[in-house]
């Protein structure tokens, strides 16, 4: 599975290479940057978790029925 990064967080790694390392704006889009993978990073767990639920939910149904009969 291709892992797709967000456009903003592209923009933001391109703005970053045009500036000079350790200047003012380097700290503050550095900053930025690693807010914007934090929260992109925080988004791919959820949804696993998510999935993760919804699968075992599942095999919990299919054995329940399996029980039943």
């Amino acid at each position: 599975m291709a892992e797709n990064i967000p456009d903003n967080i592209i923009k933001i790694q391109k703005k970053l290479a045009t500036f000079e390392k350790d200047s003012r704006n380097y700290k503050k889009y550095t900053k930025i940057l690693a807010k914007h993978i934090k929260r992109f990073n925080m988004k791919k767990r959820v949804n696993s978790h998510i999935k993760t639920i919804e699968n075992i939910e599942k095999i919990h149904k299919e054995n329940g029925s399996d029980k039943d009969s």
